[in-house]
């Protein structure tokens, strides 16, 4: 059985429908398939949410700060590049850039470094990289 959610654990969202969705969803909620507007839409996202789960647990995932040694190789960026990912590296602890990144590619697949101790990478990626790095 679902937990149920307590009003403390809610925000409240407002959003704007067209008439047209907004009648569909009425139609529904008189035809018992929702008890009321928000049920639908609280149902919708979960359905949006679950259709894009993979994607969110990545996102999650590459958020997450790093312990320790978090090294950034070439091969990392070209990977990120190629799957159209943008990185976001969270370290606490010892970032560093390896010697042989362009600062294209840098450009194109880090989107920020946050770094809670040393961020270690050549000169000229630490210029290109500079409002990025917080």
């Amino acid at each position: 059985m679902p937990r149920q959610i307590k009003p403390t654990e809610t925000e409240k969202v407002t959003i704007n429908l067209g008439y047209v969705d907004l009648g569909r969803i009425d139609l529904l909620v008189e035809e018992g398939f929702y008890t009321s507007r928000t049920d639908f839409i609280r149902a919708a996202i979960r359905a949006q949410l679950g259709a894009h789960a993979a994607e969110v647990g990545r996102l999650i995932e590459r958020r997450t700060l790093e312990l320790g040694l978090r090294e950034v190789s070439r091969a990392d960026l070209e990977a990120a590049r190629d799957a159209g990912e943008v990185l976001h590296i969270r370290v606490v602890g010892l970032a560093r850039l390896a010697p042989d990144i362009t600062p294209e590619l840098a450009l194109a697949t880090i989107g920020s470094i946050n770094v809670l101790g040393a961020l270690q990478a050549p000169p000229d990626l630490r210029v290109a990289l500079a409002h990025r790095i917080t």
